[in-house]
């Protein structure tokens, strides 16, 4: 009986912050959309234009070094070059995830903000002389 009591005075509320939550939301949501967007439009045009480099740089190491005894090192070393770039890229890839904030970050922390209004409001002892 006392949450139907507090209903019509916490309602008001708890619609403004319905609406803020779905706006925050939205906002999150498109931030995050933009991110992945740049985020995968730089990627693609970075691999790429990596990939056609290394292409040729591979292609000038086995040329310059076919008709030596040293070819096949020269493709053993041009292995071990990518081996520890892919390496380097997989480390770089974990600092950069660790350091983005959490997906919907904003929303989760003001719910957790209200969830302790709520309590508050919920927890005011009844006012004597109430209409249960």
């Amino acid at each position: 009986m006392r949450v139907l009591w507090l209903l019509p005075k916490a309602a008001p509320a708890l619609l403004r912050h319905i609406g803020a939550y779905v706006e925050l939301l939205a906002l999150d949501l498109e931030q995050s959309r933009r991110d992945l967007t740049v985020n995968i439009l730089a990627a693609v045009v970075a691999g790429v234009c990596v990939f056609f480099a290394v292409l040729m740089g591979c292609v000038v190491i086995v040329a310059l070094t076919w008709d030596t005894p040293y070819r096949v090192p020269a493709v053993a070393w041009t292995g071990g070059a990518f081996l520890v770039a892919a390496v380097l890229a997989l480390i770089y890839r974990s600092k950069v995830l660790k350091d983005q904030p959490p997906f919907l970050a904003s929303v989760k922390r003001e719910w957790q903000e209200d969830v302790v209004v709520l309590a508050n409001i919920l927890a005011e002892p009844e006012q004597p002389g109430a209409q249960p």
